[in-house]
């Protein structure tokens, strides 16, 4: 009598993820898992070209709308669902810098050429939750300053602090995710 293999995590993730795309295609309001699941990934993917929060916001907002409108179409063959929303992603991003470019609002999209790997958005993605983990005015600062752009100088201004304080805050909240980082990374 053969003996198989032990189902190792992957195939149980595939198997999961599977039975998750062909609930939500028979019924979508199921899609609510899916989109629990991916959506750091895909907020971390869109947010790399954009930079502008509440553009990344609605955009992964339409990325996720166009996938569930699309999701009856969409035939499972091993490739993970991540890289659908990608590339849905994608388009979306594109057809946003497209529009933009016609409104004559803004110049070349960031990093146009450069072409993001699935490991790299998973790496911003964990980032992002780790970021969300710190506490409140460490993890303001760090969005400020690195989401937002703003130097020390207008975040001290603009939560009523000293520049000393928001650098101390600011260091905090890096070597917080660096340890994080160092620990899940070895």
């Amino acid at each position: 009598m053969p003996v198989g293999k032990p189902a190792t995590r992957g195939s149980r993730q595939e198997a999961r993820e599977r039975f998750l795309l062909e609930a939500a295609q028979k019924d979508p309001s199921r899609f609510a898992e899916l989109y629990e699941n991916n959506f750091e990934r895909v907020y971390a993917f869109v947010a790399r070209r954009v930079r502008q929060r509440q553009v990344a916001e609605d955009l992964t907002g339409e990325v996720f709308h166009k996938a569930l409108t699309k999701l009856s179409g969409f035939d499972w063959r091993g490739i993970p669902f991540a890289a659908w929303l990608l590339r849905i992603a994608a388009n979306v991003v594109n057809d946003h810098w497209k529009r933009s470019a016609r409104e004559e609002l803004v110049e070349d999209p960031p990093e146009a050429s450069h072409q993001v790997t699935l490991e790299e958005v998973e790496r911003r993605a964990r980032l992002f939750r780790l970021v969300e983990g710190l506490p409140s005015d460490q993890r303001r600062v760090i969005g400020m300053r690195f989401a937002e752009g703003k130097t020390i100088r207008e975040i001290a201004s603009e939560l009523g602090r000293s520049e000393g304080a928001i650098k101390q805050l600011q260091f905090r909240g890096l070597e917080t995710l660096r340890t994080q980082l160092g620990e899940k990374h070895g």
